[in-house]
């Protein structure tokens, strides 16, 4: 059967004292709606509707960039609650029938078994509604589930109004979260008054709209109460990243990744890491990132979307949309830059950027030099403080190096410029014209030595 997930994403969040949405704050590198999107697509929801409304703009963008047409947005324009949103989003979609679960878009940590499940409870026929719950250790500030001796929902008791006996009694907490069956949501949302200080429409009176009808409606219990976390501060967003962070962490430990501090190292719920492999700390791995086995990363590495193979070292290195093969070093203080290719054997060394070049099979780049728009083929060595001159101010042009070429330190290779194979530069030379293969190419003013200088210029001061 179809399941339709609505996502609350319309909220202001003022207590995170921001300038954008509150559900494009991220964890882990990834922004907190679209943690939620990503495990109701996972749970097999068919269709997936955010109600956007605070910054629409902006968390529009982010998700039709994150999803295309795999999610829907519906704005919120007027904010009157959770009740309005999920008419608003009813009457945009035409949303009328099969089971509707309604999500909040700060739950990260909810978990896509959990979504599938919750969703079953009004699939099968036995309810018209059930409400997610759950025990955290400190229940203070959720609204309380009171059931009937059938172990049906009796109604929902918020916090403002529970008597002592309650808040020490009633221990199953509102999440926050709905299962609808579709068709009784339909025909009921208009119900829903604002007879309230706010002047809202409120989805928990749901529960008892629908027990008016005839209805029951029941509750699904969340095992680990941390699913039912949301974020609303800084404080909160980041109590939810370090759950985060240990939940991935001991997930790639169970498939055989060493973790030399697991406090210390953040790794994005869309990166994967071969067995055998050593994440030193203070390693961050951001977006799409693949590693594969054996390798060492860290410590003090961010790689964002990139691809690195077996075998490889990258020690205090940041790359970004780049791709390593295998048995590749990099480091200490690295920087590939988007379009980096590094081939097998390849080796990086410190205090060097790499941008937009493919760096041959087995050749070094070891240490301060930059190597920009540059093709270079295998077994070549750059010497220490070499530069591809590719920018003219305006255009960006290319430089070629052949196989097992040997460029000396200091080398300045002024693009666009074809450097052959076993072609050799001297030392401090600033390369203009192509160099043919095998061919030594020096570009050196004559070298002056005036005897006596320094004391005639001591002398001076």
């Amino acid at each position: 059967m179809d399941v339709t997930a609505i996502i609350m994403a319309a909220g202001e969040g003022t207590r995170m004292k921001s300038n954008h949405a509150k559900v494009s704050h991220k964890i882990l590198g990834k922004p907190m709606i679209c943690w939620v999107a990503d495990a109701a697509l996972h749970a097999g929801c068919n269709r997936i509707v955010v109600v956007i409304g605070s910054h629409a703009d902006e968390v529009r963008a982010l998700l039709t960039g994150a999803y295309g047409d795999a999610v829907e947005c519906v704005e919120q324009t007027e904010r009157l609650g959770t009740g309005h949103a999920v008419r608003v989003a009813l009457e945009a979609t035409g949303i009328h029938e099969g089971p509707v679960v309604v999500l909040n878009g700060d739950l990260p940590l909810i978990q896509p078994e959990t979504i599938a499940s919750f969703a079953q409870t009004v699939t099968e026929g036995g309810s018209a509604a059930a409400v997610l719950t759950m025990t955290p250790p400190d229940p203070f500030g959720y609204g309380r589930i009171q059931l009937d001796d059938a172990g049906a929902v009796e109604r929902i008791v918020e916090q403002k109004d529970c008597t002592p006996e309650q808040a020490a009694s009633l221990l199953e907490c509102n999440a926050g979260c709905y299962a609808f069956d579709g068709a009784q949501l339909a025909a009921h949302i208009g119900e829903i008054g604002c007879d309230n200080a706010q002047g809202e429409y409120y989805l928990p009176d749901m529960v008892e709209i629908l027990k008016s009808a005839g209805q029951t409606v029941s509750i699904y219990h969340c095992d680990d109460y941390r699913e039912g976390l949301g974020v609303n501060s800084r404080a909160q967003l980041a109590e939810l990243t370090a759950i985060a962070r240990d939940r991935i962490n001991s997930r790639l430990m169970a498939e055989g990744v060493t973790f030399i501090d697991p406090a210390q190292a953040w790794i994005g719920p869309d990166a994967t890491i071969g067995r055998d492999t050593v994440v030193w700390p203070q390693t961050h791995l951001i977006g799409a990132c693949v590693v594969g086995e054996d390798c060492q990363l860290g410590p003090n590495t961010r790689l964002t979307d990139t691809r690195v193979g077996d075998g490889c070292s990258l020690d205090e290195t940041v790359a970004i949309d780049a791709v390593v093969e295998n048995d590749v070093t990099c480091g200490p203080r690295a920087y590939l830059r988007p379009g980096t290719h590094l081939l097998d054997g390849a080796h990086v060394g410190t205090h060097v950027e790499i941008k937009k070049s493919t760096i041959g099979e087995g050749s070094k780049v070891p240490h301060l030099s930059y190597i920009g728009d540059t093709t270079m083929g295998a077994g070549v060595n750059i010497g220490a403080g070499s530069i591809t001159c590719n920018y003219d101010g305006k255009n960006k042009h290319a430089t070629v190096i052949g196989d097992r070429t040997f460029i000396g330190s200091d080398t300045m290779m002024v693009a666009p410029v074809h450097i052959g194979s076993d072609a050799i530069t001297g030392a401090g030379g600033t390369i203009t014209k192509d160099v043919p293969d095998g061919a030594l190419a020096i570009e050196r003013t004559e070298q002056r030595i005036i005897e006596g200088y320094t004391e005639r210029r001591r002398a001076r001061l």
